[in-house]
Parts: structure tokens; C-alpha cells; sequence
């Protein structure tokens, strides 16, 4: 259904990592840890600035890959996982893209299932990677057949 896709990117995005962005997500998720929001904290740190929680990037834009038109409802989160060079720094501006990195089907209890794999990067402003993730939409048979039509 998607194998077309693989290896489609979208174009970067700019994103800040905002301060008060910052704040709220730290609160949302319920880390207080002063690295995140006590400036006095950050610049005490190693980074000389306070860091983002390390799934921040949650909360980024990515872009959009033309062509791949999925739901707004329906579709399942799956796994993510995370990987930094380094933290972000509260204050810095992120370049942010999306690529396909695979599409596969099992079929399981509830029908034929699809798995999207994509992978997001973020990078500073001279193009060096900051961060990378990977993550997996799962995709029910309900909303296969919604897609198919």
C-alpha cells in the first residue's frame, strides 16, 4: 500500500526550541528537572544553556512527503525510539525532515495490518545532525480499506 513511498523525504522545517515550549512539555510529561527550565540550572551545566526533554522533538514539524496521504484518525502509534549526538538547547533553531524508511504487512488477529517506518532528523544550522528517530505507524485493516478507495 505505501511501498511506493520508501525513500521519499520531505523538505527541512525550521523549529525552535522555545523556552516556554520547553516549560509546558517538561510539566506535561512531569519532569521537573531544573535543567529544562531553571536558567540559573542551564547556564551552571556542561551546555551552558538549559536542554529540551530528550522526546522534545515530538512536538517539531517535519514537513510533508508528497504523496503520502495518511488518515487523521485511526491510524496507532507503534514504538519510537530516539538517538542524540548531542541535547538541544533551549534558544537553538532545528531544521527538521521526514523520510519513509520502509512499509510492510503482517496479517494478525484483526486482519491485515500495515507497518510505516519512518525516520525524522533534526539538525543545526550548518547541517549537522543533532538527533534522529525512528517510528512505527501501525495501520489497521479498518483504515486500509478506508485508504484503498
Amino acid at each position: 500500500m505505501f511501498k511506493e513511498q520508501i525513500g521519499k523525504q520531505s523538505g527541512k522545517v525550521k523549529n525552535v526550541v522555545e523556552r516556554g515550549a520547553v516549560k509546558k512539555f517538561a510539566e506535561a510529561i512531569g519532569d521537573l528537572h531544573p535543567i529544562y527550565f531553571d536558567e540559573e540550572t542551564g547556564h551552571l551545566s556542561r551546555y551552558k544553556n538549559n536542554i529540551a526533554p530528550p522526546t522534545f522533538p515530538r512536538t517539531f514539524e517535519y514537513g510533508v512527503i508528497e504523496g503520502l496521504n495518511l488518515p487523521n484518525k485511526g491510524l496507532i502509534h507503534g514504538e519510537q525510539t530516539f538517538h542524540y549526538v548531542r541535547p538541544l538547547l533551549v534558544g537553538e533553531e532545528i531544521y527538521c525532515y521526514t523520510k519513509v524508511k520502509n512499509y510492510f504487512e503482517k496479517k494478525g488477529n484483526f486482519g491485515e495490518m500495515g507497518f510505516l517506518l519512518l525516520e525524522n532528523y533534526g539538525e543545526d544550522i550548518t547541517g549537522n545532525i543533532i538527533f534522529s528517530s525512528t517510528s512505527t505507524v501501525v495501520i489497521s485493516e479498518a483504515v486500509r480499506k478506508v485508504l484503498s478507495r
